[in-house]
Parts: structure tokens; C-alpha cells; sequence
């Protein structure tokens, strides 16, 4: 669960870095989890964080088929309902985190999935 936590922290890291707001980590409701929300100017982002620590079974972002993009866009809908929040756009991003072992962090940022 380490892992995770970690790959949660570079994503949200580097998703400052590329200048969105990350508002919550971790939003849980009864139809599951978001790992990060954020917003990139008048958009609501809702991020999935994949970590792994090595390609054997796929690039990280693999790990994200199109009924879990489908499901995100239901807890992204669950997340505005929550807050009362009427986002000009939103939209479902996943990034991907690899962690090998003796190499630096590498990271996949796909923005839009499941549109």
C-alpha cells in the first residue's frame, strides 16, 4: 500500500507542477474512491494514480479499461453532486507511475480518458 501512497504523492506533485490546483486526495463516496481532484483553470479534474514497479504486466495506465473509466466519470458526476458544484468542464485523467527499482520515476499522464 506504500507503493501507492507514494505514487499518489508524485502524481499530485507534479500535477502542481503543470500548474492545476489539487483540492482533495483520496475522496471516497459509497461507489468507490478518487485518488486525486484538481482543477486546471475552469475544469474539474478527477485523476486515477497507477503505481507499479515494473512493466510486466503493462504500462500502468493499461491498468485503466473502459469500464474503470466509465466508473470514474460516475464518482466524477458523485464528486460534483457532493460539493454542489457546477464545473464549466470536467474530465477524467489517469497517470501512471513506474517505480523500478536502481531507476528514476517515470511518469504517463494521459488527460481525457474515457471521453
Amino acid at each position: 500500500m506504500r507503493l501507492g501512497r507514494y505514487g499518489e504523492e508524485v502524481a499530485a506533485r507534479y500535477l502542481r507542477d503543470q500548474g492545476l490546483e489539487v483540492v482533495e486526495r483520496n475522496w471516497r463516496c459509497e461507489h468507490g474512491e478518487v485518488d486525486v481532484v484538481a482543477r486546471d483553470g475552469d475544469c474539474l479534474v478527477v485523476c486515477e494514480v497507477k503505481t507499479r514497479r515494473g512493466t510486466g504486466f503493462g504500462d500502468p495506465v493499461e491498468a485503466v479499461t473502459v469500464a474503470k473509466a466509465m466508473r470514474l466519470r460516475r464518482l466524477a458526476a458523485a464528486y460534483v453532486r457532493a460539493h454542489d458544484l457546477h464545473p464549466a468542464q470536467m474530465r477524467v485523467d489517469v497517470i501512471g507511475v513506474l517505480c523500478r527499482p536502481g531507476r528514476p520515476v517515470t511518469l504517463r499522464h494521459v488527460v481525457g480518458v474515457g471521453s
